[in-house]
């Protein structure tokens, strides 16, 4: 599932992944300070997950770059496991991705 090359939506999904990743990262003090979470386990957790928006950011414009963003969203509802406040805030971001996937798509098919 990708959209055409040229479509302006792939840079909204981008700038979309790069905040993602930028909650990833505020999510680390979280895990650690409110549900608890090992320091470790929460900077390991949460940095591959900042890892993965920013790759699949950087990589939108190629094949693989949707790939990780889907897996991305997953992420997102998956730290939710780590500190429950995740599965509100990875909900809001899967919505968003796949609203603005689904207007890239409309987008294409006017083409």
């Amino acid at each position: 599932m990708t959209l055409r090359a040229g479509n302006p939506m792939t840079t909204v999904l981008a700038v979309l992944l790069v905040f993602e990743a930028i909650v990833f990262a505020l999510a680390i003090p979280g895990m650690i300070v409110v549900s608890g979470v090992p320091a470790a386990t929460a900077g390991w957790v949460g940095g591959a997950s900042v890892v993965l928006a920013l790759a699949a950011a950087a990589l939108l414009r190629r094949g693989p770059g949707f790939v990780l963003g889907w897996l991305s969203q997953g992420a997102a509802l998956g730290l939710g496991f780590a500190t429950p406040t995740m599965f509100a805030m990875g909900g809001v971001f899967a919505l968003l991705w796949v609203v603005t996937f689904m207007l890239g798509k409309r987008l294409d098919a006017a083409r």
